[in-house]
């Protein structure tokens, strides 16, 4: 097993992985969150398939992003992901995003946890050796994410999840929650300003043919608070802070 405590990736921005704002999108963020965390567990040897032959797999629980700016339509830009700690609940799993300069453009706090898929319960992940081997304990600058109470809302939405929305675990794909709510504002938002700080907590499994409403608390529209709920109960509470563009 490689003892890799930080794992890098490089990308490359094209036309066709951009918002209308020539610039990445916050959803392919989260892809690249996922994917990162991936081709790490991989490079240790326990990825994806090698968990799956114990019905058990990694789940993303918590994410919070801040970025300074996204890359730009044809940048290179690169993420490095590293284990700050874990316990026997959740990892703790940071990231760094650097554009083609290889300045700091952004950082990553994530929580993962890892389920038996038959029971749909959490395994104690303190049993896995490989986590202790590799815990990088080098620190995320950015403040972890705070509590996300019940959203008060301004204004509701809903939705019907369909086919297209779900992933390999025949759930909703944490994606696709994230395109949602930010569908909930407009093109003209966008333009004048960017998400600069996202906190994203999934809390429930959501499956297909689900109509769920969304609540969206934007009486400060610098600082959102939004929900996805299923009868009365949130599957998702989120927070966008915004900034102006330059």
């Amino acid at each position: 097993m490689s003892n890799l405590k930080e794992f890098r990736q490089e990308f490359f921005l094209t036309a066709a992985e951009c918002n209308p704002e020539k610039e990445m999108p916050l959803s392919l963020v989260m892809t690249r969150i996922i994917e990162m965390a991936t081709l790490h567990a991989n490079a240790w040897g326990v990825g994806y398939a090698k968990m799956i032959e114990s019905n058990q797999g990694w789940v993303l629980s918590r994410v919070t992003v801040e970025m300074t700016r996204y890359p730009k339509v044809n940048e290179p830009y690169s993420f490095t992901t590293w284990i700050e700690s874990y316990n026997r609940h959740f990892s703790q799993r940071n990231m760094e995003i650097r554009d083609h300069n290889d300045e700091v453009i952004g950082y990553v706090r994530t929580i993962w946890m890892v389920i038996d898929f038959a029971t749909r319960e959490s395994v104690d992940i303190s049993k896995l050796s490989y986590i202790s081997e590799n815990i990088s304990g080098r620190e995320c600058p950015i403040a972890p994410q705070g509590r996300l109470k019940t959203v008060e809302p301004s204004r509701t939405a809903a939705y019907t999840f369909g086919y297209m929305d779900c992933d390999i675990n025949r759930h909703v794909n944490t994606v696709k929650y994230l395109d949602l709510l930010q569908n909930q504002f407009s093109l003209e938002k966008y333009d004048r300003e960017f998400v600069s700080r996202l906190e994203i907590a999934f809390l429930k499994e959501t499956l297909h043919g689900t109509t769920v409403d969304i609540q969206i608390n934007d009486t400060a529209p610098m600082d959102c608070k939004l929900s996805i709920d299923v009868d009365g109960v949130s599957h998702v509470k989120c927070r966008m802070a915004f900034s102006e563009r330059e």
